[in-house]
């Protein structure tokens, strides 16, 4: 994986090391064992702050010298606001600032994981320690030489002082796993698509096995055996053959339903015959952030053991324009039995996704299912970088999603399904046409997938804004965000783990 940051706890009272990382309230108030350990040098740290204009909001830091008496190298104050209304979001953006300011060279960081009334709690010091590791992670493995700097803190060690180390550290063993999930699915995205192409990341996928997942991978031959016409239709046109990879993981009650996660993995989409223009085509090798997020999770769940059945399934195409090309006025038959007339081949990621949907509703009978795609431009247009657009067939599935993704800081907008859209899609020629037009793309887009869910309880995450190229943050500095694997692990966790 691409951090290499080694994150531990250790108790309140040992000795800091490197850079000093504490906390404050907007009254400039630091806990108990901070006020120890800075000594003297608390009234030096108030007069810095008025100097900078620092007032100790939510996020805000004061970065300066470490005054005499203060073991430690540099002194990052790091503003908690008001305490008493802070969410564990906050606690994770505390550890972005902080590994933020992992400057060059940096070996080491001691963060006092103290509020001004006492000790964080361990999910609060573990919320602390995600942060760091997921700022600090970067994607640099094809540089073959790297600028001064350019190194930055991504091999220090950090020392979490905590209440109770013991307890912090049973509590990460989990968290890390999942913010290993997050890595995962980020490095997919970034990476090349000469690198990451069907076949090798059905061979990524499949090194899910160490961590007692199922997986199977279904060839070109498999997929026509089953009627994937709509899936194999967008691939026929590239060198590289389509994979579909079902990925099964059971940790929860034998014979119980599982739920199941599909992700759109597109490695490559030029368009096809409907080609896209250059201008940012590089950054079609993120048209399977979808896929990634869902290999991503899997690992995540297996990883920490979850106690839940679950059942993760891609769709690996590349969309290329040989003469081989599915062209505009083809009509494919999927393996619903359904007929689509391509309409544009440009609009290919829900002809991979209905395949895989029906697959699931059919062979799997999941409770409920969550699609995954960076689906449609129209969505960027909706609703920016801030939030992913959610489709739902049931109210109770997207109230879930929704919360989760309040808890998590991975946030979703619930958008309109409805007869008048669904009518949009349909074909004088075929039963349906893949797109229905520049108006209300994204909707008609999920009414397409609707087609394909056979009633089974269902949403539709349209992360075109969320998984890569979104506005850098607290936690993430890299192009691939790896979104969608803690909201969906909060998901798993909320309806399999939490009652």
């Amino acid at each position: 994986m691409s951090d290499a940051i080694k994150v531990g706890f250790v108790p309140l009272s040992a000795a800091a090391r490197g850079i000093l990382v504490v906390f404050c309230d907007d009254n400039l108030k630091v806990g108990p064992a901070t006020a120890k350990a800075l000594g003297g040098a608390v009234e030096l740290v108030k007069r810095a702050a008025a100097a900078a204009a620092f007032k100790g909001k939510t996020g805000a830091a004061l970065d300066i010298l470490a005054p005499e008496g203060v073991k430690a190298t540099r002194l990052l104050v790091i503003g908690a606001g008001k305490a008493a209304g802070l969410k564990a979001n906050d606690f994770l953006k505390f550890g972005g600032v902080a590994a933020g300011k992992l400057a060059a060279g940096a070996a080491a960081m001691t963060v006092m994981a103290e509020l001004p009334d006492g000790a964080m709690t361990s999910e609060q010091a573990v919320a602390v320690a995600s942060g760091l590791r997921l700022r600090a992670y970067k994607f640099d493995r094809y540089k073959t030489k790297k600028k001064d700097g350019e190194e930055g803190g991504s091999r220090a060690e950090i020392a979490l002082a905590v209440g109770d180390p013991a307890a912090a550290k049973k509590a990460f063993a989990a968290a890390g796993h999942v913010v290993d999930g997050v890595i995962i699915a980020r490095d997919l995205v970034n990476e090349p698509p000469n690198v990451l192409f069907p076949e090798e990341f059905a061979r990524r996928a499949s090194q899910l096995r160490k961590l007692g997942v199922k997986v199977e991978v279904l060839d070109v031959k498999a997929m026509q055996k089953l009627g994937m016409g709509a899936l194999l239709g967008v691939g026929q046109g590239s060198a590289r053959p389509s994979r579909t990879v079902i990925m099964r993981w059971d940790g929860g009650k034998k014979g119980e339903a599982p739920v199941s996660f599909i992700g759109k993995g597109v490695c490559f989409d030029t368009g096809g015959i409907s080609i896209k223009p250059a201008g940012s085509m590089e950054d079609m090798k993120g048209d399977m952030g979808g896929a990634a997020c869902v290999v991503g999770l899997m690992h995540a769940l297996a990883a920490r053991k979850a106690r839940a059945n679950v059942v993760g399934a891609i769709g690996l195409v590349e969309n290329m324009p040989d003469g081989n090309a599915q062209r505009p006025g083809d009509i494919v038959t999927s393996m619903s039995g359904q007929t689509i007339e391509i309409i544009n081949t440009d609009a290919e990621g829900r002809l991979v996704l209905a395949d895989v949907l029906w697959y699931v509703a059919k062979k799997v009978k999941p409770k409920f299912m969550v699609d995954l795609a960076t689906l449609t431009g129209a969505i960027v247009v909706a609703l920016g970088t801030e939030h992913a657009g959610m489709f739902a067939n049931n109210d109770e599935l997207a109230a879930r999603l929704l919360a989760a993704g309040i808890e998590t800081g991975d946030k979703v907008w619930r958008m309109p399904l409805g007869p008048e859209y669904d009518k949009l899609i349909d074909s004088q020629f075929a039963d349906m046409k893949n797109t229905g037009g520049r108006h209300g793309g994204s909707i008609t887009a999920a009414q397409f997938l609707q087609r394909f869910v056979d009633g089974t309880p269902w949403a539709h995450l349209d992360i075109a804004g969320t998984a890569m190229g979104a506005p850098k943050t607290d936690i993430n500095q890299s192009w691939a965000s790896g979104y969608g694997v803690r909201l969906l692990d909060r998901l798993v966790a909320d309806h399999y783990e939490r009652k």
